[in-house]
């Protein structure tokens, strides 16, 4: 666990804050915060992980209420199954002013649970997009979120709750921040990460299960090790985020399969011409993952009150698959710096 992260940037508004759950992803968010000069305290419910933070010179109280007590933002980052009771008790020990966000890889239930606890006005749903096939704050860095795609779910009635958290997180994470409804992240989500957590683990199986294992893994080379890299990660956390976003992955899947029997047709059958036509659509698209060219605008929308035509502006950004890299609150106005993909200009 390291602190070196240069260059930290200048913090705006937000001036104390608290990670509850210190693995992999509340560890890394916890040391980006401290690096950039915020206030932080760390919670985790193992004693163990509660020690090893406290060796490591990060404050990590013996109880959650303690560690959230008068805090500006609380992160949520413990397991998917513990966050609608998570978010119960630390929306009770923190005032109206505290900024709740979690950081699940689903978004639709976390949701559901704020709103039925009366929380939208103050829980922003969140998922940075990044991680790695390890646990535990001992794996935790400053750097493992920077530049991130970060979705920030914004509803109609948490607004200043919405800018609070964005200014933050991309100020501090330098973090491209994708405004979605929760409903739509899920869906999306399914494709761009949890269905390739099931090709990934399919894959790996049928080297396991190989009368052959031994020499395939002897000649595994680049695309063995890419095609099954979050395989390697813990599988009770893979199993959470699949089950807690089933409809979405199992779609998901079926779209999946779809192509493969084509594919599979079409080596079946001999017929190159559309071998290679379903090749070149998988190719297009990998080379669209960073080469995808942006345009940016600005725009601002009233501050004083929640504004519709400020979410639906939101949520449609990130549906085209567009981004944010500013919002602030100047002279009674909200302004945003948004860049949406050219193909959608």
């Amino acid at each position: 666990m390291t602190d070196g992260v240069t260059d930290p940037r200048p913090v705006l508004g937000e001036r104390t804050a608290a990670v509850v759950g210190t693995g992999l992803i509340g560890g890394s968010v916890l040391l980006r915060l401290r690096a950039a000069g915020l206030d932080v305290v760390g919670w985790d419910p193992d004693p163990a992980t509660r020690r090893y933070a406290h060796e490591q010179g990060v404050v990590c109280p013996d109880t959650l209420e303690q560690a959230v007590a008068g805090r500006d933002v609380v992160f949520l980052c413990g397991p998917l199954p513990s966050l609608p009771g998570t978010l119960s008790r630390v929306a009770a020990a923190t005032d109206e002013h505290c900024v709740l966000t979690d950081v699940g890889s689903t978004k639709a239930e976390v949701a559901v649970a704020a709103m039925a606890q009366g929380l939208g006005h103050r829980f922003v749903p969140g998922h940075p997009m990044a991680g790695a096939d390890r646990a535990g704050l001992a794996s935790a860095t400053p750097a493992l979120l920077d530049g991130a795609a970060w979705v920030l779910c914004p509803t109609g009635s948490g607004m200043a709750a919405f800018r609070r958290l964005a200014a933050l997180v991309i100020d501090v994470f330098r973090a491209r921040v994708v405004p979605m409804s929760a409903a739509e992240h899920d869906v999306v989500a399914a494709l761009s990460s949890h269905v390739p957590h099931l090709l990934a683990g399919a894959l790996a199986g049928a080297v396991h299960r190989s009368a052959l294992r031994e020499a395939v893994l002897a000649l595994a080379a680049g695309s063995f090790a890419d095609g099954t890299r979050v395989a390697g990660g813990p599988p009770d956390r893979t199993a959470n985020m699949l089950l807690a976003n089933r409809g979405p992955a199992l779609t998901g899947l079926d779209a999946v399969r779809a192509v493969l029997d084509e594919l599979a047709d079409a080596v079946r059958a001999g017929d190159r011409a559309t071998l290679t036509a379903l090749l070149d659509e998988g190719r297009t698209v990998r080379a669209a993952v960073r080469g995808r060219a942006f345009t940016a605008h600005r725009r601002e929308f009233p501050a004083a009150v929640d504004h519709a035509g400020e979410l639906a502006y939101l949520r449609g950004l990130g549906a085209a698959g567009g981004h944010l890299t500013e919002c602030r609150v100047e002279a009674g106005a909200v302004v945003y710096t948004a860049h949406l993909p050219a193909s959608a200009g």
